[in-house]
């Protein structure tokens, strides 16, 4: 059996946190397989859809790496197949012509809601002649679910669940306006896709019964479903905005690697063993529903800061650069980074990126080198820059404009002599130098930054401060 799956995001808003993981998951179940993952954008909501939306989708998709075979799937273009489907149905007395009112509708809500049953269509149209059906009235198509027995599903995660069918309606299939709805367009759309495992989460199980019925009210099979348990925020309560970003664009501003977005997500709810680091290529080899677990997984940003720590350390220095070039630009108010100041920062991004969490944190930890003279010092600089130091640095000058060969050992080597000749701690002498060169009090080595900014720039940024 060749595997397909799919995503089938609504195109409502952005590409959310759970979307996003519900794409990797179905993607590395077909890439395991050697099958075919699909994207279907499920625009049948023409009032909410938006171009935007969509458009924020492939986007997010691309940026996490998650390739889609073949071109991506409207379901709104296929409209009129899914309405072929429903007059097969109705043909077949597998579903009717429902005529309530909008007014009998609504008392039927009122009245259920006031016994405190659940809010069901009561079928008063099931078997009734459409002889009857009133005038001015544009007839909506339900199906005509099982109302005896049981739907039991199979489930590659949650297990053999079961329902009795008295739980389920009617549902409706086409709309008074003939267009068909969310329900019916699932069920054709899996089944001429041939999709084999439909992967989502778990708050589309209920879904899952009704589809099921529908899938063998039309002779076909139903796919295997695999349904996830939702993501909650760390307390625990199911996730919303008070728990941070939702969107994967907002994580992507935030300055974190795709990879380690993915990394994180692939462990919000499935395990391999011990494992933390995994990387796409093992993703794809090990990934199993059979390790998907039935628990709710707990989205922390913390733990999500720390793997992107990980992969920012292992990351190319090229690759970062081309990343922070943008963030650079924009600090800088400059078009484009290049020149004297790129290079600069291309020689000193492989101590910095140990010392940055995100893209935002290496941009800026990476500014001073980039900068033009003269730095603007921060609060802790400009109190450290004391007329005491200032005069020690002016001393310091004359030592290092002598060097032949200006490189981080060789800077050393005559700070410490300098500090030795005139018996001071070296914390004394390389503070202030530190503020000097940089602009504030933290920094990598401060021998590895004057080799990084050369002899020129080290010493006309002692001339800026002495």
């Amino acid at each position: 059996m060749n595997v397909v799956t799919r995503f089938a995001p609504s195109p409502t808003g952005f590409l959310h946190i759970g979307g996003a993981r519900t794409a990797l998951f179905n993607w590395l179940f077909a890439r395991h397989h050697g099958g075919n993952f699909f994207l279907r954008i499920e625009d049948t909501d023409r009032k909410r859809s938006t171009e935007d939306a969509i458009a924020a989708i492939f986007d997010g998709l691309q940026w996490l790496g998650l390739d889609w075979d073949e071109e991506a799937i409207h379901q709104f273009a296929r409209a009129e197949r899914h309405i072929q489907a429903a007059k097969v149905l109705l043909a077949e007395g597998k579903a009717y012509k429902c005529y309530c009112s909008p007014k009998e509708l609504a008392e039927m809500r009122d009245q259920a809601r006031a016994e405190g049953r659940p809010m069901l269509y009561d079928g008063r149209w099931r078997d009734r002649n459409p002889s009857d059906a009133p005038a001015g009235i544009d007839p909506v198509i339900r199906f005509k679910a099982p109302n005896e027995g049981e739907t039991v599903i199979n489930d590659a995660v949650q297990g053999q669940v079961r329902i009795t069918n008295t739980q389920l309606d009617d549902m409706v299939l086409l709309r008074a306006d003939g267009t068909p709805t969310y329900m019916l367009s699932v069920v054709v759309d899996d089944h001429d896709m041939e999709i084999t495992h439909v992967i989502r989460g778990d708050d589309h199980l209920t879904n899952a019964f009704r589809q099921t019925q529908l899938f063998f009210s039309l002779g076909w099979l139903p796919p295997q479903f695999a349904h996830i348990p939702l993501i909650h925020g760390a307390d625990g309560a199911k996730m919303s905005k008070r728990h941070g970003a939702l969107g994967i664009d907002a994580y992507r501003d935030l300055g974190l690697l795709p990879e380690a977005v993915c990394n994180y997500l692939l462990r919000l709810g499935w395990s391999h063993g011990d494992d933390e680091i995994i990387s796409l290529d093992q993703a794809i080899e090990w990934f199993g529903l059979d390790h998907v677990g039935r628990s709710p997984a707990r989205f922390d940003i913390e733990r999500l800061t720390s793997l992107n720590s990980h992969y920012m350390r292992e990351s190319n220095d090229k690759r970062l650069i081309e990343l922070i070039r943008p963030i650079l630009g924009d600090r800088l108010g400059a078009a484009h980074l290049g020149g004297e100041a790129e290079r600069r920062v291309a020689m000193g991004i492989s101590s910095l990126k140990s010392r940055s969490k995100n893209l935002l944190e290496l941009a800026d930890n990476s500014l001073f080198y980039a900068i033009n003279r003269p730095l603007k010092l921060d609060d802790n600089a400009t109190r450290l820059l004391d007329s005491d130091t200032r005069e020690m640095l002016r001393k310091l000058r004359p030592a290092l404009a002598e060097l032949d060969d200006w490189n981080a050992s060789a800077v050393e080597l005559t700070i410490r002599a300098f500090v030795t000749s005139h018996d001071i701690k070296l914390g004394h002498i390389a503070q202030p130098l530190r503020a000097t060169l940089t602009g504030s009090t933290v920094s990598p080595s401060i021998f590895e930054v004057a080799a990084v900014l050369g002899r020129d720039e080290t010493l006309a940024r002692l001339d800026d401060v002495t």
